[in-house]
């Protein structure tokens, strides 16, 4: 078994999809992430400009961000999004508690800036979920680089700058 599916299953657990749903976007997501990589979340997830619209299934790994959605009528799937991470820019999120859901955008390759609200079933799940997003998405200063300076960063004044 690869580490995609070794992943991607708890993934959906933790997220408490209906395994009848996960197996049907199962094949494209396949298809989209390398059996190397492993699930970070699997969420579904609407378009906060479309607050009537579809639900989306997203998931994101140390590589990737997978958003697939099922169509009406004929229940296929379609791929929405597809790329590396290092290929999304302006990426940000928002948790909101009183909400219980957390807002996350980024802009694609193309330009086109995309936005999902993830929402969760209990409220501490947005702090969960906001760690997700740091432990994937924030920069890694590397631990040799931090000990071979051992100098304090220096402070460069705002006013120089204008």
């Amino acid at each position: 078994m690869d580490v995609f599916s070794r992943t991607f299953l708890p993934a959906t657990a933790e997220a408490g999809l209906p395994m009848a749903a996960v197996s049907r976007h199962m094949h494209v997501m396949r298809r989209c992430v390398e059996p190397d990589d492993g699930a970070v979340l699997v969420s579904r997830c609407t378009r906060p400009d479309r607050p009537l619209g579809r639900e989306y299934l997203m998931v994101l790994t140390y590589k990737r961000l997978v958003v697939t959605q099922e169509t009406r009528v004929l229940r296929q799937m379609r791929l929405h999004l597809n790329t590396e991470l290092r290929h999304l820019g302006n990426v940000v999120w928002h948790p909101d508690q009183r909400l219980g859901a957390v807002e996350f955008a980024a802009t694609a390759i193309d330009g086109v800036r995309e936005r999902f609200l993830i929402k969760v079933a209990q409220p501490k799940q947005v702090w969960h979920l906001d760690a997700l997003l740091s432990h994937v998405f924030k920069p890694k200063t590397p631990l040799t680089q931090r000990s071979v300076t051992m100098e304090p960063p220096r402070l460069v004044s705002p006013l120089g700058a204008y």
